[in-house]
């Protein structure tokens, strides 16, 4: 079964969705005219402009919700595989597919806004919706709500708990299954309030656990303040072939990079424009800005400083395909979070271990509040009208039961069959979102053409001139937002 799994994890993670991904967000990026650069400033400065409703989050939370989601063990694991596997040049390749899919991160997040519903008294959209009303294509849409459902539900939940409890366990020397306890009990007190409850903590935790990240890292990157022009050359000429020990493995370096960078940042899944749909604004691209904004956090921030610190301190291993070793300064050491580890500990003897394992179980539990969350609203959509409570009652049961199993029994191949959803549902969604493009190239015009007459932008969907977005027929009622 195992190596049936494998080969079908190859056949859905081929280069050619790779290049769909790097297509989609080249398309957007140029059609846009570069609107993750144009805008950036704008990305900024709206993330505090809107507040809750009765109905929706305000745009931070959406975004801290959003980011819960990007922000997990990719960015210190993934980082770590990465560099071992296509060497310092992988970072670059992740800070260019990072520039590129915040272009395809504005375009979903849009469309997540534009075709959002009130279901349940609270803002619900995503991939599924945006499928169904955008393109009228009832079956296609749940399609891609079971396949994210089995995909997160069942499979991933259980991976970020096991990396919880893996790292608590290697720290703290605690048992698996009493950490799989306690993650779930906390998981079940905030889901069991609702998406508010949710996105008040991710509100809350999101900004302390990055901040704390990136701040031990900022200095670890003071400490080595005179080393950073032969790191960043390293990185580029590594990058670029140009570097004696690593010019061999360039096509690695491509590969892992984008590879990583993809996992990492999200942009393109489809999993993102749940968070976006739930934010309450009066105009769609507003949050596509804020959501776009997310990607840059998760790669070029929290990426990077993981890069830096494993590069900083020399703590890393490099092999090429053949499995000859260009690099080997780490014997034995695990590539995922050893790296960042030992390189932690290079600098504060001890710290390594505890710090990654703490970091681990905040960015862990976050991505475990934002997977449920996107299994909620598909749940969600497969119901015309209200949902079932009994249904919503036994989804929290099976995630929660998933958790502990997955801390305490570990995951196997689980992480391959969540790899091949990971892949199916990007398949479905960058396919909609191409299909879906004018609808979102509209959507920017109208924002555009409103700021350039001086207008805080207030959407219309019969304006703009696009079909069955319901919700934005009519100009939104003022809400205590200030928006602009």
């Amino acid at each position: 079964m195992e190596q049936a799994v494998e080969i079908l994890n190859k056949i859905v993670w081929n280069n050619f969705l790779i290049i769909a991904l790097l297509f989609i967000g080249l398309y957007f990026t140029l059609r846009t005219r570069f609107i993750q650069v144009r805008f950036l400033k704008r990305m900024v400065g709206l993330l505090y402009k809107s507040k809750a409703s009765q109905k929706g989050v305000s745009s931070f939370q959406a975004f801290a919700l959003d980011l819960s989601g990007r922000i997990g063990t990719g960015n210190i694991a993934g980082v770590g595989i990465a560099i071992a596997w296509g060497g310092p040049g992988a970072v670059f390749w992740m800070w260019l597919i990072a520039i590129i899919g915040a272009a395809t991160a504005f375009a979903e997040a849009t469309l997540g806004q534009l075709y959002k519903e009130v279901k349940d008294g609270e803002y619900r959209g995503g991939p599924a919706f945006y499928i169904q009303k955008g393109l009228g294509k009832h079956g296609y849409a749940k399609v891609f709500a079971i396949t994210l459902m089995l995909a997160n539900g069942l499979g991933n939940s259980g991976i970020q708990s096991n990396s919880i409890a893996a790292g608590i366990e290697n720290a703290f020397h605690i048992p698996p299954l009493w950490t799989g306890i306690f993650v779930a009990g906390l998981v079940a007190i905030i889901i069991f309030g609702g998406v508010k409850r949710i996105s008040r903590v991710a509100e809350i935790v999101v900004p302390f656990m990055a901040l704390g990240y990136v701040i031990l890292a900022a200095v670890i990157i003071l400490m080595n303040f005179t080393q950073i022009p032969s790191v960043l050359k390293l990185i580029f000429s590594s990058a670029l072939g140009t570097n004696a020990t690593f010019g061999g493995i360039m096509g690695a370096a491509i590969s892992w990079g984008v590879r990583r960078g993809m996992f990492s940042n999200e942009a393109g899944q489809g999993t993102a424009p749940h968070a976006a749909a739930a934010a309450e604004v009066k105009h769609p691209a507003q949050q596509g800005l804020i959501q776009a904004f997310s990607v840059y956090i998760d790669t070029l921030i929290v990426c990077t400083v993981t890069a830096f610190i494993i590069l900083f301190s020399g703590m890393y291993n490099v092999q090429n395909k053949a499995g000859e070793m260009l690099v080997e300064n780490v014997p034995h050491i695990n590539p995922g979070t050893g790296f960042a580890q030992e390189g932690i500990n290079h600098y504060f003897p001890g710290l390594g271990d505890p710090f990654i394992a703490i970091a681990l179980f905040l960015f862990a539990f976050t991505s475990i509040l934002a997977i449920y969350y996107r299994v909620e609203t598909n749940l969600s959509f497969l119901f015309k009208t209200k949902m079932n409570a009994f249904a919503l009652f036994s989804l929290r049961i099976i995630l929660l039961i998933g958790v502990i199993y997955g801390a305490y029994n570990g995951v196997g191949v689980a992480w391959k069959f969540g790899d091949i959803g990971v892949g199916l549902i990007t398949w479905l969604n960058i396919t909609a979102l191409f299909l879906l493009r004018k609808p979102v190239l509209k959507c920017l015009k109208d924002y555009e053409r409103q700021l350039r007459q001086g207008k805080e932008p207030v959407f219309n969907s019969l304006k703009a001139g696009i079909k069955n977005a319901k919700f934005w027929e009519e100009a939104p009622p003022t809400t205590p937002n200030d928006n602009s």
